[in-house]
């Protein structure tokens, strides 16, 4: 009888090899994903940063300049400039970053960053 059973057990930790690597693979995947949209918002948050920062160097040529500078620097961060504005000499700005891999297609990262001089 104990023959019979070890046969029916037969191939059976194959099976839950197979299981327990696959959901270790799903975690893995999940894990990189979220990975991404970090990634994604932190560039948003520093290309935002930057980005008002540059256009507060040019805000005294006006907000056209001012603008077109941020863009240029959200261009090269490679996100999308959403928003800019100058506010007396403040310049703030608004971008948006999407993450890479399926989950760039459910959202993006968003950030805003406002800069110019410090008032005392």
């Amino acid at each position: 009888m104990s023959s019979d059973v070890a046969r029916c057990d037969r191939g059976s930790a194959t099976v839950w090899s197979v299981g327990a690597i696959a959901a270790l693979l799903t975690v893995a995947a999940v894990l990189v994903q979220l990975g991404g949209v970090s990634v994604a918002r932190h560039q948003a948050e520093s290309a935002a940063d930057l980005a008002a920062l540059a256009g507060a160097g040019r805000a005294v040529a006006g907000a056209a300049t001012a603008c077109e500078r941020a863009g240029s620097i959200t261009d090269r961060m490679r996100v999308h400039l959403e928003s800019c504005r100058v506010q007396g000499w403040d310049v703030l700005v608004e971008v948006s970053a999407r993450p890479g891999g399926p989950l760039g297609n459910v959202g993006v990262a968003t950030a805003r960053a406002r800069a110019g001089p410090v008032r005392s």
